[in-house]
């Protein structure tokens, strides 16, 4: 882990954006189309983290972006080029856009302020969405990674982050992969060479302190 004063210094809230991956209904909740991946999302702890943070950014005036996956009821503009795609159509939950599946998943709490970002195809929120305009018009520096999955698009969207220019932070305990032991080895041996890993407690403690004034993004 790094000094928590170069972890503070990386946690600007004025430079960082908190980044929620596909916790969304039909993925982490209680209906998910992935209902082992939604179990170790919760019993991990990590959709109760995520919210935890998602909370904290609020008050410290971090600003939030969640990113939703979903699909039109026709298909277009969605790949079948990857064996992962091809099998999702065939979920019994499907992320059809405007569906109660690609809703933001309690007990995250999303605010008037954040960004609720979607996207039709791919594998991370990052890749060809406009993602990274909107986080160059925040003033984004650092790229806080939580949610899910830690076998596919966490692990993407850091890589991305990173070829991007920003630092990433991924913290450790409020991301969630299948099956349970493959998240820490995969941080261990993959992220942790690319990114700067951190817990749920150790970022509460960088944006810990008064409620800081809305943050102002760049003329």
């Amino acid at each position: 882990m790094p000094p928590m004063e170069q972890l503070r210094e990386q946690l600007d809230p004025a430079t960082t954006v908190l980044l929620t991956v596909e916790c969304q209904r039909g993925v982490v909740g209680p209906e998910s189309a992935l209902p082992e991946l939604a179990a170790e999302a919760r019993s991990s702890g990590a959709l109760r983290k995520v919210a935890r943070l998602v909370d904290a950014a609020h008050v410290s005036a971090v600003q939030v972006v969640h990113a939703v996956a979903e699909r039109r009821p026709d298909g277009r503009g969605a790949g079948r080029n990857a064996r992962l795609f091809r099998a999702a159509e065939r979920l019994p939950v499907q992320q059809y856009a405007g569906s109660a599946a690609v809703r933001v998943a309690e007990p995250i709490e999303v605010a008037d302020e954040d960004l609720v970002v979607r996207r039709l195809h791919g594998l991370s929120p990052l890749a060809g969405t406009g993602v990274d305009a909107l986080l160059r018009n925040l003033g984004c520096r650092t790229l806080v990674v939580t949610g899910v999955s830690a076998n596919v698009a966490v692990p993407n969207t850091v890589f991305d982050a990173v070829n991007l220019g920003y630092t990433a932070v991924v913290v450790a305990d409020a991301i969630a992969g299948i099956p349970s032991v493959y998240t820490p080895a995969m941080i261990r041996h993959t992220l942790a060479l690319v990114a700067t890993v951190a817990t749920t407690d150790e970022v509460l403690t960088c944006w810990e302190g008064p409620r800081r004034p809305p943050r102002v993004t760049p003329a």
